[in-house]
């Protein structure tokens, strides 16, 4: 991973809203609308972050359809696991991602359990 992406995973999760976006997106899928209450933050603010973390494939969107037709957007935490580990050559950062939305929907079911 390269200096400069490494700098800016760093900041995204650095900041209060890309983590609580991760943290709620992580258990349920949520829209923007949802994740600006829970966040306590406007909209923007939330879309800005979530355009971030979308950069990184930290957060993946689906389309839900709600009970009156209207599609709408929600988004799902992409992410599993940050290790960093100092070596010789310096620092090497792994980003581990759910890359399959079964195994994701398996594992949120057995924790409902």
């Amino acid at each position: 991973m390269s200096d400069e992406v490494l700098v800016d995973v760093a900041g995204l999760l650095e900041d209060e809203y890309a983590r609580e976006i991760l943290i709620n997106t992580s258990s349920e899928p949520m829209s923007a609308t949802e994740l600006a209450e829970r966040c306590d933050a406007s909209p923007p603010t939330i879309y800005r972050r979530i355009d971030r973390l979308r950069e990184h494939d930290l957060v993946e969107s689906e389309q839900e359809l709600d009970p009156d037709g209207h599609h709408y957007e929600v988004f799902v935490a992409n992410l599993q696991r940050v290790t960093i580990e100092l070596g010789d050559d310096g620092f090497e950062v792994d980003i581990e991602r759910q890359t399959d939305p079964a195994d994701r929907f398996t594992s949120l079911f057995e924790e409902l359990r």
